[in-house]
């Protein structure tokens, strides 16, 4: 443990983007009270948060899926850093980097120990792969003495399935980010005065996205409305949770749909479109629909986790069931056919988003809860 007056904690994640995004500027405050080390896998991502926030960092491999031998590997490496560091708080996120944090802080006894659920996998899972999951969920509650589900849907989904009956409290509104208004402010950004309907899409071009859905619903739209156009801005995955050929194809085709891959700065697609349509099957708190809200679109959400804690529905959005093609459909032609009742939604949303995920709010319920058990 911290031999000065100040706590040592260990923040860490799978990969280092992870850290990099989610703790940016963050772990930068909380070193000004604790000895703060950051741990992830390695890579460029991880140096950055060492130089930007000014911590000390540490490198332990973990792969994302299920590898037994590599698994122990990474398992050993984190018990002998825990073992050389003592924390008195290891904070965990990301499933990998949960599981092997809190069992090697539970093994070399370190008193804090807490993991954030920031999504849940198993809930769209099937077979042998669902039960994997689920009894590492389970065994990272076991070995946490604090958990914390990023939203309220996560927090019913833990205690429902019995992973864990642990307390489980989530911090404010939910999110583990926060956005901060400045950044995300349509203010700063000329309207894009196009003709007809734009929606844009932000995430990963893969199937539990709703992709397959999006793209054949919106096919259909332009058909009908040939002024609607459809943004995807994001990466694709093939490898890892590939889309249908045919969904490929007419992504390729264009027929208003404009694939622009992976942005750095995704804002200009905010301001230059009318809504947001997000119908991913799974979510533990999007961050996509708390920044578009916060760049005054509307959005159409599918009925999951986190969406539907953000999403008002009617208020700042709509809100339909997940893996629906005709649903989507449906949500989106009324969109296009509704433009009133869409400015009156789009005049809402930034303040909704601003009143409950600023970012400073968010952040101080977490400084507040370390306090609480640290002291």
């Amino acid at each position: 443990m911290a031999t000065n007056n100040r706590k040592k904690i260990i923040r860490a994640a799978t990969v280092p983007q992870s850290l990099n995004t989610f703790c940016r500027g963050m772990l930068e405050e909380l070193s000004a009270r604790y000895d703060v080390l950051a741990v992830s896998s390695p890579g460029e991502a991880l140096d950055e948060v060492a130089a930007r926030e000014g911590v000390r960092i540490a490198a332990v491999p973990m792969q994302r899926h299920i590898s037994l031998l590599s698994d122990l590997r990474s398992l050993w490496q984190m018990w002998r850093l825990m073992r050389r560091e003592r924390p008195d708080m290891v904070h965990s996120m990301t499933p990998k980097a949960g599981l092997m944090c809190m069992l090697a802080a539970w093994l070399t006894r370190v008193p804090c120990r807490v993991h954030t659920f920031t999504g849940l996998v198993w809930p769209t899972s099937t077979g042998l792969k669902r039960r994997v999951l689920m009894a590492t969920d389970w065994l990272t509650c076991a070995c946490a003495t604090h958990v914390i589900p990023e939203g309220e849907g996560v927090k019913n989904d833990l205690l429902s399935h019995h992973i864990t009956r642990k307390p489980l409290k989530v911090l404010g509104y939910g999110n583990v980010m926060g956005i901060n208004l400045q950044d995300y402010d349509p203010e700063q950004y000329p309207r894009d005065q196009h003709q007809g309907f734009t929606f844009v899409f932000v995430g990963r071009i893969v199937r539990d996205k709703g992709i397959n859905e999006l793209v054949a619903a919106f096919d259909r739209l332009h058909r009908e409305r040939p002024d609607t156009r459809l943004v995807l801005v994001g990466r694709r995955e093939d490898d890892l949770d590939p889309v249908l050929p045919r969904t490929l194809e007419r992504i390729d085709c264009g027929n208003g749909i404009s694939a622009v891959g992976n942005q750095a700065d995704v804002r200009p697609f905010y301001v230059a479109a009318d809504a947001l349509v997000f119908p991913s099957y799974r979510e533990g708190f999007p961050n996509v629909v708390i920044e578009a809200g916060a760049m005054g679109l509307p959005s159409i959400v599918t009925d999951i986790n986190g969406s539907r804690e953000i999403i008002i529905d009617g208020q700042n959005g709509v809100i339909i069931p997940p893996q629906d093609e005709e649903a989507l459909h449906h949500a989106m032609e009324w969109f296009v056919d509704h433009p009133a009742d869409v400015a009156a939604m789009a005049s809402q949303s930034r303040g909704l988003i601003a009143s409950r995920y600023e970012q400073g709010y968010v952040r101080q319920c977490l400084y507040d809860f370390y306090h609480e058990i640290l002291n």
